[in-house]
């Protein structure tokens, strides 16, 4: 009866012990394969490098938006607009890869800190991010067209169009 016993309790352990590796396994798949994803859904982004020129300005205005790749999981973008000779809008854009998932940043004039978008959707040709305690936006979608692009921000029952042109050669 002792025999059994021991033998029992040495099964537990031996049990526990492989759970435990499985479960270890397990957890550093699932990271390695959320960083690479991250990394491949990165890639999915690459469509927005250049300038792109915003096609529905007030009247007098211009408005662009310019993206560059710095390295393979990083974006930097500029927006702003022109009315004359007067640049009366800009703001500071990146793409980002952090803790796994992919950011759209923006750092405004007005602002005391950037804003992070987490993007909760990506595909090919479009993108959505969201940030639900932001005042507004609390959504960001950019959609790539066959004519250009259309930036699209919302929140509260509200939504705003940016449709853009890519500048030729960029």
């Amino acid at each position: 009866m002792n025999f059994s016993k021991t033998t029992r309790l040495r099964q537990t352990a031996f049990v526990a012990r492989l759970s435990f590796f499985v479960a270890a396994l397990l957890l550093l798949n699932t990271t390695a394969f959320c960083q690479q994803t991250a990394e491949q859904d990165f890639k999915k982004l690459e469509w927005l490098a250049g300038k792109w020129t915003r096609t529905n300005v007030k009247p007098g205005q211009s408005g662009s938006e310019m993206w560059a790749l710095e390295a393979p999981n990083s974006m930097k973008g500029q927006g702003e607009t022109i009315k004359g000779t007067d640049t009366i809008f800009v703001e500071k854009l990146e793409l980002l890869i952090k803790d796994k998932h992919i950011f759209y940043v923006v750092d405004g004039l007005d602002n005391q800190e950037p804003t992070h978008f987490k993007i909760t959707e990506i595909s090919d040709d479009s993108f959505v991010c969201e940030n639900k305690e932001h005042d507004f936006p609390k959504k960001i979608a950019y959609k790539r067209t066959d004519q250009g692009m259309t930036a699209t921000i919302s929140g509260d029952g509200k939504s705003i169009d940016f449709i853009f042109i890519k500048k030729i050669g960029q």
